[in-house]
């Protein structure tokens, strides 16, 4: 489930910026950040978020409530070369960036519901039972000497 926009007239260092916001979150969580965000790039990849969701509806069947951005890949796309004429007859260079986008939309899995495991209740204690408590002994265990004539043998 992807959505493509090619060529946008806007640099990849600004849309990234924008691409930061919403990577690994629900795609209606993005939607929702990417409309209230103050920048050119925001309402950029709201239109391609909106699309890669559109495309999982139509195409593959899917909840739009259960999916996720997997991946936005936010590239370098022709530069637009333009000159502006300085002193001496001398030109500057001005370069125009472009970018290319390209956002993936995954399902999330969902939770496996497990059946409630009946707790067993303890069973009662009829009879008091009292187990005799073991002491503690502290005195260490004798060394014993090893004669010559056993290692010698």
């Amino acid at each position: 489930m992807k959505a493509k926009a090619q060529s946008l007239r806007i640099t990849p260092k600004k849309l990234n910026l924008i691409a930061d916001l919403i990577r690994n979150k629900d795609a209606m969580e993005a939607m929702k950040i990417l409309n209230i965000a103050p920048k050119k790039g925001a309402n950029i990849l709201h239109k391609v978020v909106g699309s890669a969701i559109a495309n999982a509806k139509n195409n593959f069947k899917q909840d739009e409530n259960s999916l996720y951005i997997k991946e936005i890949l936010v590239g370098k796309a022709a530069t637009f070369k333009r000159w502006l004429p300085a002193s001496r007859g001398r030109m500057q260079p001005i370069l125009k960036r472009n970018a290319h986008v390209t956002i993936t939309l995954g399902v999330k899995e969902k939770a496996v519901k497990a059946t409630p495991v009946k707790e067993e209740k303890p069973k009662k204690v009829t009879k008091k039972t009292t187990a005799p408590i073991a002491k503690k002994t502290t005195s260490k265990p004798k060394k014993t000497a090893i004669s010559k004539e056993t290692n010698a043998s």
